[in-house]
């Protein structure tokens, strides 16, 4: 089990791993027992930002339907349609390494497939988590488990990935907003 990390809580990556070049981010959640007519899709997708927090191109936004970015730093491991089951729900592979000098922030976020229609939101969402995990060694580095009641809120902010004084470093976020994807589209894009 590695760093259990609270809301707004900051760790650098460089520091405590050294070596740290591949990863795996997972993302996890459950559902409540609530019955909203609809099952739940939730959906991890990933932006890429320069110094003035936006994507450089479209490819710098990852999700079920881009899974890889530009610079191959950034891989996307597919939509899972239910969250059923333990462990992670959703998985994305980064490579430090990789990433382009004029990206500053990895920025990780899960929104509700189709919220407004299905009346659905994160307060009927329980157990969520980010983690890191070091593809060398397969040992988990950070969890940050968002322990917060977000009933209005369709999409999460999780954590983040960003540069300082040349080290990587990871910011457990917990931020909701009502926009869904597209409030996040707007925000981060280019």
């Amino acid at each position: 089990m590695g760093i259990s990390l609270s809301k707004g809580a900051r760790i650098n990556l460089s520091k405590e791993a050294p070596s740290l070049d591949n990863m795996t981010i997972g993302l996890g959640w459950d559902t409540n027992a609530s019955d909203t007519g609809a099952g739940f899709d939730l959906d991890a997708s990933v932006f890429l930002v320069n110094a003035s927090g936006k994507t450089n191109s479209d490819q710098d936004f990852i999700f079920y339907n881009n899974l890889h970015s530009a610079d191959g730093s950034v891989e996307h491991l597919g939509d899972n349609l239910t969250g059923e089951g333990d462990g992670d729900d959703e998985k994305v592979k980064v490579s430090l390494s990789k990433v382009s000098e004029n990206v500053q922030e990895i920025i990780f976020v899960v929104t509700i497939h189709d919220a407004d229609a299905r009346k659905q939101n994160f307060g009927q969402i329980s157990n969520s988590f980010i983690r890191i995990v070091d593809n060398s060694n397969n040992k988990e580095l950070l969890m940050y488990e968002l322990d917060e009641d977000y009933s209005i809120e369709t999409a999460l902010e999780f954590g983040k990935l960003y540069r300082k004084n040349g080290s990587w470093r990871f910011q457990a976020v917990g931020t909701g907003f009502n926009a869904g994807l597209q409030g996040f589209v707007d925000k981060y894009t280019g």
